[in-house]
């Protein structure tokens, strides 16, 4: 063999090599990073959130992202509004849920998970039913029915369609943003789930 091919077998080993270092390196990293985020975005009552996924219909990463935002998987939260445990449901909210669900839990009901999962989850599937667009029934989830109902009747904050696209609340704008984000990441960690 002649020196020149050597050095080229050589020089070819070497940057083999640093490619398979690199993607097992990248490979590692994602891992860690997932593993990471995993842990920030849990899934965390999940017995729960499949059952009342599949009960009224709305998504497991849209169930899961409205309890980060709202409660960060905390069961027994209290907002300085009064909203209460994992999806963050006032006590005149649950109320309203439960005569529209035929039912008389009392709302110390809230702080069970179970129970808090199942009203947030019909009320996700209420908005939904109602508006028929994700970032609006997020909308409605943090600032009301009414307000969002004033929004949709306002030419500045609706395109053509009535579609609502722009929310005068920076809080709201904020949270609606923010539970989008957490479904990107729950979708990218576990995929879509119904």
């Amino acid at each position: 063999m002649t020196s020149n091919f050597k050095k080229s077998v050589r020089m070819s080993a070497v940057i083999l090599t640093i490619l398979i270092a690199s993607i097992l390196c990248a490979f590692l990293y994602q891992t860690i990073w997932d593993a990471i985020d995993r842990s920030r975005y849990p899934q965390e009552y999940s017995e729960y959130v499949t059952e009342y996924s599949r009960r009224f219909g709305v998504p497991e990463h849209v169930i899961y992202a409205v309890i980060k935002v709202e409660s960060d998987f905390v069961s027994n939260a209290v907002s300085p509004a009064g909203a209460v445990g994992l999806m963050q449901i006032t006590p005149d909210t649950f109320s309203w849920i439960s005569m529209l669900m035929k039912r008389s839990d009392d709302t110390g009901m809230l702080y069970d998970p179970e129970t808090n999962i199942e009203y947030g989850t019909y009320l996700l599937s209420y908005l939904y039913m109602r508006y028929n667009r994700w970032d609006t029934v997020f909308a409605a989830y943090n600032a009301g029915m009414t307000r969002v109902d004033e929004w949709l009747t306002t030419p500045d904050y609706t395109d053509g369609d009535g579609r609502l696209t722009n929310v005068p609340y920076k809080e709201t704008r904020k949270y609606i943003d923010r539970v989008n984000d957490s479904i990107r990441v729950y979708k990218r960690l576990y995929g879509e789930t119904y």
